[in-house]
């Protein structure tokens, strides 16, 4: 199996794409979802992607994901070349190295909290009850543990879903619309959560949002459209969450 796990080198860069093409075959024929993409973002950065709907969002975090692979160019993320490995490697790097957090859920509704964690965290080989209850915690959710998901609510579930992406102790988190399903109050505490685990755990986050003003919070702002970087701004002076407003 090639190796997965990122390195512990000199550079500060956490993820970097060269010349990146992601096509997809359609009825209508070929139809490139990004186009050419080079870019870099260091370790600890938080980075808003925002666009209009099939400008290549999700696509971008899938290949950093190692969830898809681009039809040219190269991804590194750590220091890994994802295009060195093979399969089983693959499957290894998105065990240990990358968090998803996604607009819905995706808990499963017969295991509670604690499980779905535990889950997770036995996968990387951790004491899965031990991490679950850990991360639990760090989320505030230490007193929800045996609630299944039918239990909580949405904004609690949400916080369940981020403590499973902890659970493997990423270096980075991919988060694709994590509060398109929430209210006003619950999606700025999440988005309050996020903040705080990139500002004290040092974690990359990438969050991609229809919502300009969650790019006020970022380091940097990734504008896409029709699959090309229009703009790539670093925010002068982010905001917390709690001052955001939509």
């Amino acid at each position: 199996m090639s190796q997965a796990n990122v390195e512990n080198n000199n550079s500060n860069v956490m993820i970097e794409m060269n010349n990146v093409v992601k096509s997809y075959s359609t009825a209508a024929g070929e139809t490139q979802a990004l186009k050419n993409i080079t870019w870099q973002i260091n370790s600890g950065e938080a980075l808003a992607i925002m666009g209009p709907s099939g400008c290549g969002k999700t696509t971008l975090l899938n290949l950093i994901g190692s969830i898809d692979e681009p039809t040219s160019g190269n991804v590194r993320v750590g220091g890994v070349d994802l295009a060195s490995l093979d399969d089983g490697g693959r499957i290894d790097f998105r065990r240990t190295n990358v968090g998803f957090i996604f607009q819905f859920f995706n808990l499963i509704p017969t295991l509670t909290a604690g499980e779905n964690v535990e889950l997770i965290a036995e996968l990387t080989g951790a004491d899965g009850s031990e991490r679950a209850g850990q991360v639990l915690e760090l989320v505030g959710l230490g007193d929800r543990i045996d609630h299944f998901p039918s239990q909580l609510s949405g904004g609690e579930q949400q916080r369940v879903a981020i403590a499973r992406a902890l659970a493997k102790e990423p270096p980075v988190l991919l988060c694709d619309e994590p509060t398109g399903e929430l209210d006003f109050e619950t999606g700025r505490r999440i988005l309050g959560l996020l903040h705080r685990l990139n500002r004290e755990t040092g974690r990359t986050v990438l969050l991609v949002t229809h919502n300009a003003s969650v790019g006020d919070m970022a380091d940097r702002v990734l504008r896409l459209h029709s699959g090309e970087i229009v703009s790539d701004t670093m925010n002068e002076a982010p905001i917390g969450a709690e001052e955001l407003y939509w």
